[in-house]
């Protein structure tokens, strides 16, 4: 699918998208879900050339909702600062969709798995995925990683070590960001 070029503009050098929806309302022009290797943008294009960007980076993203119902759905994704989006546009499936290669991304680069509840009713479907507090990424500066507040103690920090060390193996984080934080996971157990 061809991004628009307000998307275009705003990808960074190296940047993977790795999902799109594109949804036209009525008249209006098309709007936009890109979710990259890095973050979520949505899109809002406008006539004669206006665009409205807002990007979440997966550190500063909270959590992301979906309420499916027969008729409609409304898809929110919540970040820090306040940020809230409620794109009520995407059809059931384009909703299941995008919230998994949400979950995948994340998945991809979390030390800690994604946290996804799924309720689903005789007519309705609720989704609720809340990111990991704790976040290794392979696109920090060299040689640092980006920390968040440390996980809870009761969570088991034997899985935590053995996802440290898939993602080193496959090269995701540096040997540096491996042993800084396989000593923090082992001052746990």
């Amino acid at each position: 699918m061809k991004l628009p070029k307000a998307v275009v503009k705003q990808l960074e050098p190296g940047e993977e998208v790795l999902h799109t929806v594109k949804k036209k309302v009525s008249l209006e022009k098309p709007k936009w879900v890109v979710v990259t290797d890095r973050r979520i943008i949505y899109v809002d294009e406008k006539i004669l050339g206006r665009y409205e960007i807002k990007a979440i980076p997966y550190q500063k993203l909270k959590e992301v909702e979906v309420k499916l119902g027969i008729l409609s759905s409304e898809f929110v994704i919540k970040g820090e600062e306040n940020i809230v989006l409620k794109l009520g546009w995407m059809n059931k499936e384009q909703a299941r969709e995008t919230i998994n290669a949400i979950k995948n991304a994340l998945n991809a680069i979390a030390v800690e798995p994604v946290t996804i509840e799924i309720n689903k009713g005789l007519t309705s479907e609720e989704w609720h995925l809340k990111k990991p507090e704790e976040l290794v990424t392979r696109f920090a500066p060299a040689g640092k990683t980006i920390e968040h507040p440390p996980a809870k103690v009761e969570e088991d920090a034997l899985e935590k070590l053995k996802k440290l060390k898939e993602l080193y193996d496959m090269g995701a984080i540096t040997e540096e960001e491996y042993e800084e934080k396989r000593k923090k996971l082992l001052e746990k157990i």
